[in-house]
C-alpha cells in the first residue's frame, strides 16, 4: 500500500477538529470549482466567437486558392486542367479573376473588386445559398450579383432598366493618357442577385461572368487571376499542393483557407490565449487559498506527523500526504467544476438559453480540447500549489 496516498485520503475524507480549518478548506475547494467552471465556459465561449466570425469568411473562401508569384494573372493551359482533374482529393475548382473597378451608378460611384467567376464555383463556393434577394447570374451573359452593402450605397435594386450599373476598368497599357475618356473600358451590367453575408464582405465584392472580366481586363480565354478549389474533407493538403507547384512549375502560390483570412486567425487565437491568461491568473489567485488550507492542515496535524515521524517515517513520505492530497483536491475540485461547466455549455448550446438578439443566441462550442486544457491547467497549478505548501514540513517543525 502506498502510505502517504491512505493518509492523505483520510485527511481528505474527514474533518479537522477546529472548524476554521474545515472552512478554510472549503473555502478553497469552492475556489478551485468556481475556477475550473468559468476558464472552461469562457474558453466554449471564444470557441463559439470563433467558429462564429470564422463561418462568414467559410462562406466566400474556398478550402485552397493559387495565385501567380509573377503578376496579377498567369495562364491555365487545357494540358494543365487535364493534370487537376486527376489530382486525389480535389472535389471541383473554379477559375476566377479579381481586380479593383470602379462602379458607378444613379451619379453614385463606388471602388469594389469585381470577381469573374466560372459556372464551377458554386460548387466550389456554395455563395447562392446566401442571396439576400434574387437569383445568382448565368454564365455569358452581363449580369451581376452585387452585396447588400453596395446595393445600399447605390439605393439600387434588381432588374432597374431605367439606371444602369456601369463598370469601370482601367485599360492595361504605359504611356499617358491624351482622352481620359478612353483610359476605361467599361459596359453596363444587370444587377439579378444581392448577397448577405457581413458588412465587411457585402460592400467588398461584386460576382460577374468570367468571360465578362476577361473581356473587360482584355485577358485571353485562358488567362486567370487564380483558380478556387474545393478538397475533401481526408484529402492531404499538403499533397496537392504540391501537385499543382508540379504542375504550375512553382510559378503559383497556395494558400489554405487560415493563409487566405490570416489576419482574423490571429487576432481571434490572441485573443483566446489573452482570456485563457487572464482566468489562469484568476485560478492562481484562488490557489493561494489552497495553499493555506494545507499549511493550516500541516499545523493541526502537527502531533500526528510528530509521532509518525517518531514510527520511522521519513520527512519526504510526509511531505508527500500533503502534496497528494492537495494534488487531490485539485483533481476533484476540477473534476466537479468541468462537470458544472459542461452542463452549462450544452444547455446554452443545445436549448440556446441566453440571446444575443432575438434569432441569435450566444455562441459556444463543447470542445474536448477545452476540457483537456482547463483539466491540465487546474492539476499543474494544484500541484505547484501543494508542493509549495508540503515544503512547509520539515525536521525543524517537528521537534
Amino acid at each position: 500500500m502506498n502510505f502517504p496516498l491512505y493518509i492523505a485520503k483520510r485527511y481528505l475524507k474527514s474533518n479537522s477538529k477546529n472548524n476554521a480549518i474545515n472552512i478554510i478548506n472549503r473555502i478553497a475547494s469552492l475556489g478551485i470549482i468556481v475556477g475550473a467552471m468559468a476558464l472552461f465556459v469562457v474558453l466554449s465561449v471564444f470557441s463559439g466567437l470563433k467558429v462564429f466570425s470564422l463561418s462568414f469568411a467559410n462562406d466566400i473562401d474556398p478550402d485552397l486558392k493559387i495565385g501567380s508569384t509573377l503578376g496579377k494573372s498567369f495562364f491555365v493551359l487545357p494540358s494543365q486542367e487535364k493534370q487537376i482533374k486527376k489530382i486525389d482529393g480535389i472535389v471541383s475548382y473554379s477559375k476566377i479573376i479579381e481586380e479593383r473597378v470602379l462602379f458607378t451608378f444613379d451619379g453614385k460611384q463606388e471602388v469594389a473588386t469585381l470577381k469573374g467567376v466560372d459556372h464551377n464555383f458554386n460548387k466550389v463556393n456554395a455563395l447562392d445559398k446566401k442571396l439576400f434577394n434574387g437569383q445568382w447570374l448565368s454564365p455569358d451573359t452581363y449580369q451581376v450579383v452585387v452585396g447588400y452593402g453596395i446595393a445600399q450605397k447605390f439605393s439600387m435594386g434588381l432588374l432597374d432598366f431605367n439606371n444602369q450599373l456601369e463598370v469601370l476598368v482601367p485599360k492595361p497599357g504605359k504611356g499617358a493618357i491624351e482622352n481620359p475618356e478612353q483610359a476605361f473600358n467599361k459596359t453596363d451590367v444587370i444587377p439579378v442577385g444581392i448577397y448577405n453575408i457581413n458588412d465587411d464582405l457585402d460592400s467588398k465584392y461584386v460576382f460577374a461572368d468570367l468571360g465578362l472580366a476577361q473581356e473587360l481586363l482584355e485577358y485571353k480565354p485562358n488567362q486567370v487571376s487564380g483558380i478556387e478549389f474545393k478538397v475533401s474533407k481526408t484529402a492531404d493538403e499538403k499533397a496537392i499542393t504540391s501537385q499543382l507547384n508540379s504542375i504550375f512549375s512553382h510559378k503559383i502560390t497556395v494558400k489554405n483557407r487560415a493563409q487566405l483570412n490570416e489576419a482574423l486567425y490571429k487576432m481571434l487565437n490572441t485573443e483566446n490565449i489573452a482570456v485563457y491568461l487572464i482566468f489562469t491568473l484568476v485560478i492562481v489567485v484562488a490557489l493561494f487559498n489552497l495553499i493555506g488550507a494545507l499549511i493550516m492542515m500541516i499545523l493541526d496535524k502537527k502531533g500526528n506527523l510528530k509521532t509518525l515521524y517518531n514510527l520511522g517515517t521519513e520527512i519526504k513520505d510526509l511531505r508527500k500526504i500533503f502534496l497528494l492530497q492537495g494534488t487531490l483536491l485539485s483533481v476533484f475540485g476540477g473534476i466537479t467544476g468541468l462537470t458544472i461547466g459542461i452542463i452549462i455549455v450544452l444547455l446554452q448550446e443545445y436549448f440556446q438559453l441566453i440571446m444575443i438578439t432575438p434569432t441569435l443566441a450566444y455562441p459556444v462550442v463543447f470542445s474536448l480540447e477545452n476540457v483537456l486544457i482547463v483539466m491540465g491547467t487546474i492539476v499543474s497549478l494544484g500541484f505547484i500549489a501543494s508542493l509549495i505548501a508540503s515544503s512547509r514540513v520539515s525536521k525543524r517543525l517537528l521537534e
